[in-house]
């Protein structure tokens, strides 16, 4: 069996990539070798702060904090308290890993700007600290750090220190590529696209936040105790908002959704840098330019340009998708659904719900038993989506209860509710547009819970089996919505009726016992129409309760055994679409309190 060209491309660049590695300082002088030597250093930093403002979306400008805690605790631990380097290593970094979870505290509250000045603040704090701090050595820094011992190698030579720094920087880089093409990646990165739609499928989004920053952390103390044993010497000048800046230029400039951009625009800023030390001033007005260019013309970085050129290109030849919907695979029945045996799977006890003034909804009672399709209907700003954002985690109650199979979860977090079996679909689409219809449903697949991340490190076999589950899984999913040709499409480029499904499939992926579905037939077409009222028949046949909002009447009427109707907050009739349709106080409050008597009622179309 002969292997094609294609396949043996990756590997090959592989190979031509380590070859050049080992012989580039042969072509080096001393001072080339050590702008190398710093450019890995600078490397490693970009990586941590690509995993947590890129793939996390977290705003971290404190990354060069963390370097900088990492290397005066190295200084510290080896000339003030007489230890090994490498002891005092790792206990560098676990301390700078400790002060990436401090940091990340104000990133369970605030995010955007508000997390970056949070962030920038403590870098200055930092900062200030090593000026005037004694144990920091002050203005004048520390030196006489000792040489790292390494099996006898001579580590004072910078062209022997190269060695060293490549291959941590390549283990390094390998298990950031891991990270991000696994499932806490593709979380972080869900997060970082829609975190209330990531809350909303079981992403734990405060310890996703948290992970990021400890990832940030992690990788800019590795880059510190390099540094202190590469220079031997850390002072504040090294660790100044200056450097900080120039470390988000790198990261913005090569890409920061992409690591190996991330790589590339450091080594290349570094370069850069040196080639302009005579003019620095100009060096950083340019480099402002530059990022302002990027950010505005090329917002994913050279990284992504040539996915920007490609669309480009099949945008010109008029190579737009050309997508059809396909025959939807029906669920196999789980057996008999539990209607009225246990507690009902959804009880809404007298909720409430104001924001100051305006009170959306008030003293709502609802119970829908197992196996059910009801219907929730009502005009505008009758408060059916606030009823779904209660009942689902994303507004707390202001008064009543929610339970959920007979458990109250009044205030529970999104990702708890999903966890516990509810599902739900968003009025506006709410799909994770920079990442493909195969990667929506995976992060929805994964139930694995963040805490268990420990595993990256110290069994990464296990990862890699369960990936291939959730894979296979995930195939058999798209299947059966007839999805399977979108796999590795992103979903923006997809037609609107396509889009829906998609959103429906995602949140079935978490093998709910309750979906709340908020207008899934708002803009689709007859024929899609018809396809919905299969899939959602198919899913309640499956064992599946669920629980829609409409403004389709022929659709709610068809569909739904019984319907809710609420109006100003409350609900005003209850009962089957026979009794419901007639009721006085909906005909009121749909067509208004004027004789209605010859008007004729909405059809209802089996």
């Amino acid at each position: 069996m002969s292997l094609s060209p294609r396949r043996l491309i990756r590997p090959a660049g592989l190979v031509a990539l380590v070859v050049v590695a080992w012989a580039l300082p042969y072509g080096l002088g001393g001072y080339a070798i050590h702008v190398v030597d710093i450019a890995l250093v600078f490397a490693l930093l970009a990586i941590g702060m690509g995993l947590a403002m890129g793939i996390a979306g977290q705003i971290n400008l404190a990354q060069i904090a963390f370097f900088g805690v990492a290397a005066y605790a190295t200084a510290i631990l080896t000339t003030r308290s007489g230890l090994g380097f490498w002891t005092a290593a790792v206990l560098a970094v676990l301390a700078t890993a400790l002060t990436g979870l401090l940091v990340a505290i104000p990133a369970l509250r605030m995010q955007s700007h508000y997390l970056g000045i949070v962030t920038l603040g403590l870098a200055l704090g930092f900062i200030n600290w090593t000026t005037n701090a004694e144990l920091a050595g002050g203005a004048d820094g520390i030196s006489a750090i000792p040489v790292p011992p390494l099996f006898g190698v001579d580590l004072s030579s910078e062209y022997l220190y190269y060695y060293l720094e490549v291959v941590v920087f390549a283990v390094a880089l390998a298990f950031g590529l891991f990270v991000v093409r696994t499932s806490l990646g593709r979380r972080m990165r869900a997060m970082r696209d829609d975190p209330l739609a990531a809350g909303a499928v079981g992403a734990q989004i405060p310890l996703l936040r948290m992970t990021a920053f400890l990832l940030a952390s992690v990788y800019g103390g590795v880059a510190g105790v390099l540094y202190a044993g590469l220079v031997r010497f850390v002072a504040p000048d090294t660790f100044n908002i200056a450097n900080m800046f120039l470390l988000l230029a790198m990261v913005i400039i090569g890409g920061r959704q992409s690591l190996v951009g991330c790589v590339i625009g450091a080594a290349g800023l570094s370069l850069v840098r040196e080639q302009l030390v005579d003019h620095a001033i100009y060096a950083q007005l340019g480099f402002g330019v530059v990022v302002v260019g990027m950010v505005v013309f090329a917002p994913t970085g050279l990284a992504g340009i040539p996915a920007r050129l490609r669309g480009v290109l099949e945008r010109r030849r008029g190579s737009a998708v050309r997508a059809t919907l396909r025959p939807f695979e029906s669920y196999e029945p789980a057996g008999e659904t539990e209607r009225d045996d246990g507690p009902p799977i959804l009880e809404v006890r007298e909720v409430g719900k104001r924001f100051r003034g305006l009170k959306a909804l008030d003293g709502v009672s609802l119970t829908v038993r197992h196996g059910e399709i009801r219907g929730i209907v009502g005009p505008n700003g009758s408060g059916k989506t606030t009823l779904f954002n209660v009942v689902s985690g994303f507004y707390r109650a202001s008064a009543g209860q929610v339970a959920l199979a007979g458990r109250p979860v009044s205030g529970a977090r999104p990702y708890r509710l999903s966890l516990l079996g509810l599902a739900r679909t968003f009025q506006n689409l709410r799909l994770f547009a920079d990442l493909t219809v195969k990667d929506n449903v995976l992060v929805a697949l994964d139930r694995t819970p963040t805490r268990a991340i420990w595993r990256y490190v110290l069994w990464p076999v296990a990862i890699w089996r369960r990936e291939r589950r959730l894979d296979h899984r995930a195939d058999e999913l798209l299947a059966r919505f007839g999805l399977t040709e979108f796999a590795a499409t992103r979903p923006s480029s997809l037609p609107y009726g396509i889009q829906r499904r998609i959103e429906i499939a995602r949140a079935m992926a978490g093998s709910p016992r309750l979906l709340l579905l908020d207008e899934p037939a708002a803009g689709l077409n007859g024929e899609e129409v018809r396809q919905l009222a299969e899939i959602v028949r198919s899913i309640r046949d499956s064992g599946v309760t669920v629980v829609l909002i409409e403004h389709n009447m022929g659709l709610v009427m068809s569909l739904c055994e019984r319907v809710t109707v609420l109006a100003g907050g409350s609900v005003i009739a209850e009962g089957t679409p026979a009794e419901v349709v007639g009721h006085p106080k909906v005909i009121e409050a749909y067509l208004g309190d004027s004789a209605m008597a010859d008007l004729p009622l909405p059809e209802v179309t089996q």
